[in-house]
């Protein structure tokens, strides 16, 4: 089928390229010259591993095209994809404005009949508003039918995600839009869940709230854990044990970060404020990962009488390993805390520096390997879980002035740390070593 995809942002871009990989033929279309020169070239704007390979592969075939005029975008286009940005407002609502503006140009320019898909995270009722937007700004006697189809791509596996996801989401009041819109995905070969458009919008904030409470809930027993003298490690596998909970999603750390948790679940809190619903539970989930942020800088606080002057080395900056998200990274809060109290910050990051140069301070010093970040330092801070670092020569942490590791993900063996003789101290996990027998 024909496609058009408005907007080439992480979601965007990848559903564009993978809905051209199963055959179709994909029209992305964005207002930034720039940015869709450099995609009609296979350049990828955004990390993402395996996408650029697909996208010179389609551009190739001649199944994937990017280009700034809507209308030829529009051209001939079975369906319309709207992946446009939804940003998080002061009162954590999203912001609709360019979802808007969308439904005004698929009006003015969609020239046959058209199933507009939203991939946009956009609140209840949204989908409604926009057929309604369309239908009052329609320049030609065109059919328009509308679906909701919400996106589950994890960052720097959405390729991965994109053909073997757990379920794809299809809500519309049409049965011959959603029919239609079935057919496109089935090349995916991924089972398709139809229900009704406002449900199909609410999946996917509940969705991520859910997993976002998992997170969060671990990292409370995280807490508890270090006070107690067990190790959340061996908890959590105890809990996931049992298949009513599972083992996804309980992995103790530094809280969420990236486009989705944090901004969806303030969204699903607006939402509920809306429909005067006081959700609780989600209120709580924020304020738990807004804490669990600062969980190193309260460690290192505990380590350190005073850190100015102190030169501490941060490896990884990312939200998560495998992308160059920096959208409410963890090393936000703490590299710029860290600066504030007077320390030198050294940071290191395989992918997302250029990305977090425009979000830290520019205090932070840039370092090119994890070697160079940490030799000299007074303390490390682990705050994303890259292979390189996971799997670093732990003899690298001897170029310290002290071998101290704060480890906000877990990284390392408790046993092989002390084996080698390195002050580590992790997330929910017992250390043996007391306050007075390290404080300098």
């Amino acid at each position: 089928m024909n496609i058009s995809v408005v907007g080439t942002g992480y979601v965007g871009l990848v559903t564009g390229v993978c809905l051209s990989e199963i055959g179709h033929r994909v029209t992305c279309i964005d207002i930034d010259e720039a940015k869709v020169e450099k995609m009609n070239n296979g350049i990828s704007p955004i990390y993402e591993p395996g996408l650029s390979e697909l996208m010179t592969k389609n551009i190739e075939k001649d199944r994937l095209f990017f280009t700034t005029d809507h209308a030829n975008g529009f051209y001939n286009a079975d369906a319309v994809y709207i992946a446009v940005g939804t940003p998080e407002k002061e009162d954590g609502s999203a912001d609709m404005k360019f979802v808007k503006q969308v439904a005004i140009d698929i009006a003015i320019d969609v020239s046959k009949d058209t199933v507009v898909v939203t991939k946009s995270t956009v609140p209840v009722g949204t989908n409604d508003k926009i057929k309604e937007v369309i239908q009052a700004n329609l320049v030609n006697n065109v059919r328009i039918d509308v679906v909701s189809n919400p996106e589950f791509l994890k960052e720097g596996s959405a390729i991965e995600d994109s053909f073997n996801g757990d379920r794809i989401v299809l809500g519309s009041d049409s049965e011959y839009a959603a029919n239609l819109i079935e057919e496109v995905n089935k090349g995916f070969g991924v089972p398709i869940y139809k229900t009704d458009i406002r449900s199909a919008e609410m999946i996917k904030y509940a969705s991520n709230a859910f997993l976002a409470t998992k997170i969060s809930f671990i990292n409370e027993i995280a807490n508890i854990c270090d006070r107690v003298n067990a190790n959340v490690e061996d908890v959590a596998k105890g809990m996931g044990m049992d298949k009513r909970i599972g083992d996804k999603f309980l992995k103790a750390g530094i809280g969420y970060g990236g486009s989705c948790f944090p901004k969806d679940t303030k969204a699903l809190i607006q939402i509920a404020g809306n429909v005067e619903y006081d959700f609780e539970l989600l209120k709580g989930v924020v304020k738990v990962n807004q804490k669990q942020q600062a969980l190193l800088l309260d460690k290192l606080n505990e380590r350190f009488d005073s850190l100015e002057g102190k030169r501490i080395a941060v490896l990884g900056l990312a939200f998560k390993p495998n992308t160059d998200d920096m959208r409410e990274a963890a090393s936000i809060v703490i590299t710029n805390n860290l600066i504030e109290q007077g320390a030198e910050v050294f940071g290191y990051d395989p992918i997302a520096t250029d990305n977090a140069k425009t979000l830290l301070s520019d205090k932070m010093v840039y370092e090119g390997s994890v070697e160079a970040a940490v030799e000299g330092s007074d303390a490390t801070l682990i705050i994303t879980e890259w292979d390189e670092i996971k799997h670093v020569n732990l003899e690298v942490f001897r170029s310290m002035k002290y071998p101290l590791v704060i480890d906000g993900r877990n990284c390392f063996s408790l046993d092989k740390m002390k084996e080698v003789g390195i002050e580590y101290h992790s997330v929910g996990r017992p250390t043996d070593m007391k306050k007075k027998d390290y404080i300098l």
